[in-house]
């Protein structure tokens, strides 16, 4: 980042993976030859070396430990905090932030980032932190809306359409999304204490009165949440590789 502030890399990873049907955990599922937490971990790592990457861990996590020692035989200069995640994202992420309250300095940058989202690419990455650098609050990668979006209503146990939105002004709101940490961290406990329905960290902010700034990010960014979402992530990370070594090669 700069002379005057640190980067921290925050990847809530608490969740079970109810919508996979799976016998473990979705960041545990095998992805090329890895699994889903290391594919992820290991693209903020080489964007990042020099950060600190902070998971917060289910309480009854078994798997952490071996995924661990092989991240750490592939990365051994990384950096990692873990701590207990809690019920929900936002409840994780503070959790995260608290871990880092004798580390981190109010004006230092938090980047959050889904581990079910491994094809994040190191220019998306360089771009967020180059978009956001010298701005007061942070913002996220988020893409414009491309589809006829419809606002849906409930009418006799079927869902109907209410209206047709505009969508020039609607994003898809991805991830990473990077805040200050002093402004991130007062967001969300806020928030949390309001009860209020903080589904990213952007919410948190914009409850808070502040309008983050939104990054365009690609669309190939896919958040695994469902079984046939692991094949496509295989398929999008297979040409990633192969357009990194072919533009290398020229």
């Amino acid at each position: 980042m700069t002379n005057n502030t640190c980067l921290w890399c925050v990847l809530p990873a608490a969740g079970i993976g109810e919508r996979m049907g799976a016998d473990l955990p979705k960041q545990y599922l095998p992805l090329l030859d890895q699994t889903l937490l290391e594919v992820t971990l290991g693209r903020i790592h080489q964007a990042f070396p020099e950060a600190y990457l902070v998971l917060p861990l289910h309480q009854e996590d078994l798997w952490w430990p071996a995924v661990e020692l092989r991240f750490l035989k592939r990365y051994p200069q990384a950096k990692l905090i873990t701590c207990f995640g809690g019920k929900e994202r936002a409840d994780s992420v503070l959790n995260g932030l608290n871990a880092l309250t004798a580390l981190a300095h109010p004006h230092d940058w938090v980047l959050v980032h889904d581990v079910a989202r491994p094809c994040i690419t190191q220019l998306d990455l360089q771009q967020l932190v180059t978009g956001v650098k010298n701005h007061l609050v942070g913002g996220l990668l988020a893409a414009p809306v491309a589809d006829t979006m419809k606002r849906g209503m409930s009418v006799n146990n079927s869902h109907q359409v209410s209206a047709t939105l505009d969508r020039n002004h609607l994003w898809h709101a991805l991830t990473p999304q990077m805040f200050r940490y002093e402004k991130l961290h007062t967001a969300l406990t806020q928030g949390l204490e309001k009860g209020l329905k903080l589904t990213d960290e952007s919410s948190a902010l914009e409850a808070a009165g502040y309008q983050p700034l939104l990054i365009p990010g690609r669309r190939d960014n896919i958040k695994i949440t469902h079984p046939e979402d692991l094949a496509l992530a295989e398929l999008l990370l297979t040409h990633q590789q192969t357009t990194t070594q072919t533009t290398r090669e020229k």
